[in-house]
């Protein structure tokens, strides 16, 4: 059985996602946010107490591209993931990393030094700097996105999955309100997958019975 440690809208979204793509059956244990201060056992299982972890038959993984990848390549091979064989391989994996390392990293400072910081470690110019380093970077896609659907390999991706929580994590900053055309309708088309909903359902319904609150905090990493 798939186990996975999830806080609501964090980027362990990433592999929930990816396993409702996938079809395969999980287990779905939810934590408050952030764990590693009021789930303190869970440094047991995660010593850095970030989500997400995963485990599977003696496998452990906590970085949440990395385990979207490996999804993909053992249980989805020709659909969530790219061959090597196929000539959008490399730009699968770029795009796959591309989604946390360029997108994902600049908007964890915004998150951090407009809501988790307080007082005086408050740095509206350091959120702002760097949301607008988000959204430069994000316009970047948008000459792909004009003229195909999805990232690469002419088909949805374990990249979109990847680009996809860098746009979720974004709406909820409010840094959608500045998407450009290409990216909202490429955004508004990831939220209409069934899988896409199915995992947002599956986090409220299990946040709901096992006590934790809803409310979207992304995994951040100070």
């Amino acid at each position: 059985m798939i186990t996975l440690h999830h806080c609501v809208s964090a980027r362990s979204f990433r592999p929930l996602w990816a396993l409702e793509e996938i079809g395969v059956p999980y287990e779905l244990k939810m934590l408050p946010f952030p764990p590693r201060a009021l789930a303190r056992s869970y440094l047991d299982i995660n010593p850095l107490g970030t989500v997400p972890a995963f485990s599977q038959d003696g496998i452990r993984m906590t970085e949440s591209v990395a385990i979207c990848q490996y999804l993909a390549a053992q249980y989805s091979a020709g659909n969530l993931d790219v061959s090597v064989t196929e000539s959008d391989y490399g730009a699968y994996l770029n795009f796959l990393h591309f989604g946390e390392a360029t997108l994902t990293f600049p908007q964890t400072l915004v998150l951090r030094y407009t809501h988790f910081e307080v007082g005086e470690r408050r740095q509206p110019q350091v959120a702002e700097d760097y949301g607008k380093w988000f959204l430069a970077r994000l316009r970047t896609l948008d000459p792909l996105l004009a003229k195909q659907e999805y990232l690469c390999a002419g088909r949805f991706t374990a990249a979109d999955i990847s680009v996809g929580y860098a746009l979720l994590l974004a709406q909820h900053l409010g840094l959608d309100k500045r998407f450009t055309p290409a990216v909202s309708t490429y955004w508004e088309r990831l939220q209409a997958r069934p899988a896409y909903q199915a995992a947002m359902s599956a986090q409220a319904a299990a946040a709901s019975a096992q006590g934790v609150a809803t409310i979207p905090s992304p995994d951040i990493r100070p």
